[in-house]
Parts: C-alpha cells; structure tokens; sequence
C-alpha cells in the first residue's frame, strides 16, 4: 500500500501548493511552515512505522481470513464486491475512530492526528503511526464476510485516499452531501475543540453511522483546532509520545492497581477516585493563541531541507522495503525518524542565536542528520541548484504525463474507427524509477512553495475568517 501511496504524493504536493495560493490570494491563509513541516513529518513516520510492521498492516488479515470466512471470494467478483468492501471498510473504521476518541489508550495512538491547530491539506498528511498496529482487529468482520485481501487493501487505499479532500477550511457547506459524506464541514467539526463538537462526525467516507449512532453535529460557529491539552512543541517523537506520557504520569499517581488498568480503557479525560477530574475545553482554551514561537529563517531553510532529503530517502527506501530483511528496514527506519527528528530540532531552536556554542550546535545536528540520510551530496550542493534539478524532473515528469494522455486518446480514436490507423504506446516507466521520480517531484513542488513562503509571508496570519458557505 505505501508504493501507491508514495505515487499520489506528487498529486499531494500539488494541492497543498495550490491550497496555500488560494489562501494567499483570497486573504485566508491558514499555513504556517512550521506546523507544515511538523504535519508532513508525521506523514513520513506513519509511513516508516507501516513498512516495519507488515503483520498489523495486512498479516493479520490474511491469516484469518480463510478462518473466519462464511462466504466463498466468489462471491464478490465484480464492481459490486468493492462497493460492498468500501461501505463495510468505513462501517468497520467508523467503530475504530470511535474507540480511538473515547478509549485513553487508543486516543493515545490516534492524538498525532489531532495535534495541529491549523486545519489545512497538510493535516490530512499527519497520519498515526500505530493507528493501524492497534486498530487491525477492528477490521475482521471482513473476512468473517470473506472478502478477499486484494479487496481489504483496496478498500482501506481508497478511504483513506478520500480523507485527504476533506480537510480544508476554503470548501463550504455542499448542500444534501453533507447529510451522507464526509465533508470538509464535517470534518472541520470532527477536528475543532469546542465543547458543542467533541467526539463528534467520525465517518471516514460516510456520514451516515454518526447519524445513526447519535455522534452527528453540523457546524454551526467557527472551528478552533488542536487537542483539549496542546502540543506546543515541533519534535515528531514528543508529538507521538504525548500521551501516551500523560497515562503514565496518572497511571504513577493513581494508588490502586485496578484503577490503573481502567485509565487505559476509559475515557481520555477520566479521572479515578482521589484525583481531580479533567475539565473539558473552556473559552480560555478557545482564545488561546496557536504555538508559533519565532524561528529564524536560517533554521526554516535547514528544516525544510532537512525534511525534503528525508522525504526522498525515505521514498527510495520504500521501494525496495519489501525485498529487505526486518533488520535492515528497522535501521532504516530508525535513521528517517533521526531525519525528522533533526528537523523538529532546527524548528524549536527559536530566533535569537546568542551564543557561538549554540550554532555550532546546531549545525552539527543538521549535517549529522544529513550524513544518516547517505546523501552527503546534498551538503554541499546549493539549495537553489536543487531546486533547478528537481523542477526539471517535473516538467520531464509533466511531459511525459502529457505524453500518455496523447497516446491515450489516439489510441481511443483508432479504436473508435478514426483516422489515425496506428497508435505509440510508449513503454512504462519501472516501478523504481516511477517511485523516485514521483518523490522527486514532490519534492520539487514543496521546495519552490516553501522558498516562496520563506520570502514573501508575512510573520503574522489574519485572524480566521468564518467558514466561507456555498448556500
């Protein structure tokens, strides 16, 4: 799943800049470059934690399904056994993001996801990384209904692929559609603080089970995003960590064993005897300013460079994942996550650079972290080359996706009885060289959106304006 993952990212890419224009334009821009960067890292972790642990992604599937199955595969061949899975898939995951908000241990897994104060196309990218290690017994009643693998799998890409639309702030109310879908008025709801929209909209795909389970709202006043507790910090292991160190903190000051075992199950915000119950979100919380500490520019181009390499490693790494030992791919794991990890660093570093020690320091930390990518080149090549070499890996990319589209459409006329009477297929790329050229891609756009954003944003956002309505 991450290789198709990995293609769209170009795609990815592309809308996020796109996003980031039309706020820019329209005088609503909801980015900042840190919480991007902050996002998009957890996007590569999640996708490094998946490549370790094929038994939760799949393996677990695979091994009940010929256990648990009442019906042949048979018996969903044809267009109407995917309908079938996706509809099933989203039942099956609505009760998974459900658990997810009100079971502590599972919130602790599914946080990262809400973590951003900011609600962009970037926070779609910021996916758990052990959201689908615990969540995979969730999907079982799948192959209780013997879907096949190859549909499990598709059903899951495809679900997730649709969220990625949903979380915008510059897409209104869509009429009756937000009555069976998800929608970006839904989801902003699911991702806002406000005491009216806890726990609230967690269908994936449809809207219909929050209708029918009783955890439907409809948005109403304006969305303010985070969790009840925030981050306020840049570093993606702290981010994955944050909770999961709050249980543990309750669990230290919680006498009895058996209440021990409960704050795991419980709801998030459970207190037992003897400690004092969390609070929901107040209107202090909701006046609270979003974390944007100063950072200086130098430390912005580090981290986005620092990312980028990251990025690309790790798209190089996923593509021959598969063939490696366990061993091997924990290793590389463990050096993606000391990629972001630098990044996270240069971002929490602050403005002010006082001391000589300190920046020393600090660029010891990003050519270190650069040297564990293995692309040493990129120390020393300039920021701007790069982006030259990388834009032209676009337009090659761009071309020969226009010539695809030609080849297609003569193709269609040939067949159709035209005048053309012989058509060019050109030979596909492997899927190798397709892999690194769509990460390079996307890392072209990304780089020039950034370096744009470094010289041209301003350091302060407008405030929010309410939720622009289509009706």
């Amino acid at each position: 799943m991450h290789r198709v993952l990995l293609i769209a990212v170009p795609l990815f890419g592309l809308c996020i800049a796109l996003e980031w224009l039309w706020g820019r334009l329209t005088g609503r821009d909801n980015y900042r470059l840190p919480d991007a960067i902050s996002s998009l890292s957890q996007g590569v972790l999640s996708l490094a934690v998946a490549a370790v642990t094929p038994l939760f992604q799949s393996g677990l599937y695979a091994w009940a399904l010929p256990h648990l199955a009442l019906l042949p595969a048979s018996t969903w061949s044809g267009a109407w056994g995917w309908v079938v899975a996706i509809v099933v898939y989203d039942f099956c995951d609505y009760w998974l993001h459900r658990v997810s908000h009100e079971s502590a241990l599972f919130w602790a897994a599914h946080a990262v996801h809400h973590q951003s104060e900011h609600f962009n196309l970037t926070t779609a990218l910021r996916q758990e990384s052990f959201y689908a290690v615990m969540g995979a017994p969730f999907f079982l009643p799948m192959a209780l209904l013997g879907l096949p693998v190859d549909l499990y799998l598709g059903a899951g890409l495809f679900v997730l692929l649709y969220q990625f639309w949903i979380h915008t702030e510059h897409i209104g109310r869509l009429g009756w559609l937000d009555r069976v879908f998800s929608t970006p008025s839904n989801h902003r709801v699911h991702h806002a603080v406000n005491p009216g929209y806890l726990d609230k909209n967690y269908g994936a795909v449809l809207v219909i089970w929050d209708r029918m389970f009783g955890t439907f709202a409809e948005e109403t006043e304006r969305c303010v995003y985070g969790t009840v507790k925030p981050l306020r910090s840049w570093y993606p292991l702290q981010a994955v960590g944050q909770f999961y160190g709050e249980l543990l903190d309750r669990a230290r000051a919680t006498p009895r064993w058996s209440d021990r075992a409960r704050l795991l199950f419980k709801s998030p915000g459970w207190a037992p005897p003897g400690l004092a119950p969390f609070a929901p979100p107040d209107e202090a919380r909701l006046r609270q300013p979003r974390f944007d500490p100063p950072v200086s520019l130098l430390d912005k181009m580090r981290a986005t460079s620092l990312l980028l390499v990251t990025a690309v490693a790790s798209a190089v790494w996923l593509d021959v994942s598969d063939e490696l030992g366990e061993g091997r791919n924990l290793l590389a794991a463990a050096v993606i996550a000391i990629g972001l990890s630098a990044a996270g660093a240069m971002l929490s570093r602050g403005a002010a650079e006082p001391r000589r020690t300190a920046r020393w320091l600090a660029w010891a930390i990003y050519l270190g972290a650069m040297v564990a990518r293995g692309r040493a080149w990129a120390i020393a090549t300039s920021l701007a080359l790069t982006a030259v070499r990388l834009l032209l890996v676009v337009l090659v990319g761009l071309l020969t996706l226009l010539a695809a589209a030609v080849s297609g459409a003569v193709s269609r006329m040939s067949s159709a009885g035209g005048n053309v009477t012989e058509t060019v297929v050109s030979a596909p790329l492997s899927p190798g060289v397709g892999l690194t050229l769509a990460g390079l891609a996307v890392a072209a756009i990304v780089l020039v959106a950034t370096l744009v954003l470094l010289f041209r944003v301003r350091r302060s956002i407008p405030p929010a304006l309410p939720v622009a309505r289509t009706r």
